[in-house]
């Protein structure tokens, strides 16, 4: 395996597009659709990288970072969203996210970043 990737997002579609991706890769993935899921994965299986929307109903991506930041500050995470809002994506970077994607995103990109982002394997 190539290193775990953890895909929150509460857009199935979203989901299904990069586990299948980034599978298909060699990654080992995991699915959350809320804040909730996306703690309780990273608490159990300690994912090398998160693909993180910001706009989730309930807990959002800011919340969810910060959160995820508690247990493992040197969790590696990419930010995508749906929206301009340049505040939120300023928070998420100054919170320590490696980069973002606006949806709708081409998914080569997200593929480079992740290849670029991930640690590799020792």
């Amino acid at each position: 395996m190539k290193g775990k990737i953890l895909i929150v997002d509460d857009q199935f579609g979203i989901r299904i597009l990069l586990n299948e991706v980034l599978q298909k890769e060699g990654y080992e993935t995991f699915q959350a659709a809320n804040g909730v899921q996306a703690l309780d994965i990273v608490s159990k299986h300690n994912p090398d990288l998160v693909l993180l929307d910001m706009k989730i109903p309930g807990m959002d991506g800011i919340e969810i970072l910060k959160r995820m930041r508690v247990d493992n500050n040197d969790i590696r995470v990419i930010i995508m969203t749906a929206y301009g809002e340049l505040d939120m994506i300023q928070e998420a970077k100054e919170l320590g996210a490696l980069t973002h994607f606006a949806k709708p995103f081409d998914i080569d990109d997200i593929r480079a970043a992740v290849k670029k982002y991930l640690p590799v394997p020792k």
